[in-house]
């Protein structure tokens, strides 16, 4: 096996053996990866800060193509501390990190990797974790093939008179198209084709009002479980925690 330097973001781990761990990792270089960190658990263990979630660093590793790579050591490019030191941005964190995991398992595209990462340095940086979490998932339903219509009515094609946006319809509905769905401001409809579109790595300033985070939020959730498949217990953490702080 040949020694590798990658950039890459912990995923999950799973205690393997007495004292070792083993980690599922993004990278920027190979994709998702599994890497044995033998001997981590230990307290003595060089390895024991740098193999857990949410560390983003360069992995210098043996690398096996087919199978797990073993675990050399770390250098920490981020350690997100503003994230895992507060219970909201960590909660949407751990739901950003199934999601990605589940994501990359049906698309290898490069560009995954740079999405997760923008959006978790955002969130460190102390911008609304709810909305970069929505304008991550916006953004990761094209690598799942399931993209919604956001330019032009999912109806008719018209990009004239937009009223509403609605998961079962898939997207932007129009005034002539429109048949009773629930109806979403003005403001959400716009700002979700913003959320799209947006570079993450760009923001700046993220000036959205609750309620149309609220209406957004709502029909992704909708949106995921109808046309994705995906399920995340994070998320229903993520529910019942918004229900206390609201």
């Amino acid at each position: 096996m040949k020694i590798e330097a990658v950039e890459g973001i912990v995923l999950s781990e799973t205690n393997y053996s007495e004292s070792s761990k083993i980690l599922n990792v993004l990278t920027k270089e190979f994709g998702l990866i599994g890497i044995m960190s033998k001997g981590c658990r230990s307290m003595k263990s060089k390895l024991r800060g740098v193999s857990r979630k949410l560390v983003y660093g360069t992995f210098h590793i043996y690398f096996k193509e087919k199978g797990l790579s073993t675990l050399i050591g770390v250098d920490i490019i981020n350690s997100f501390s503003n994230i895992v030191m507060d219970l909201e941005r960590v909660s949407y964190a751990s739901f950003i990190l199934e999601l990605v995991n589940q994501v990359t398992k049906e698309s290898e595209d490069e560009e995954i990797f740079e999405l997760f990462k923008d959006t978790l340095l955002k969130m460190d940086e102390g911008f609304s974790p709810i909305v970069l979490t929505n304008i991550l998932e916006l953004k990761l339903l094209d690598f799942l093939g399931v993209r919604p219509s956001i330019d032009f009515c999912s109806i008719c094609g018209s990009d004239k008179a937009i009223v509403t946006i609605d998961s079962t319809a898939g997207g932007y509905i129009c005034r002539n198209c429109y048949q009773n769905e629930p109806l979403v401001s003005d403001k959400a409809i716009k700002m979700i084709r913003l959320f799209y579109y947006v570079d993450i790595k760009n923001i700046t300033k993220l000036d959205v009002s609750e309620s149309v985070v609220k209406e957004i939020n709502q029909f992704l959730d909708d949106y995921y479980d109808r046309y994705t498949g995906i399920y995340l217990k994070s998320k229903n953490f993520i529910r019942e925690l918004n229900k206390l702080t609201s």
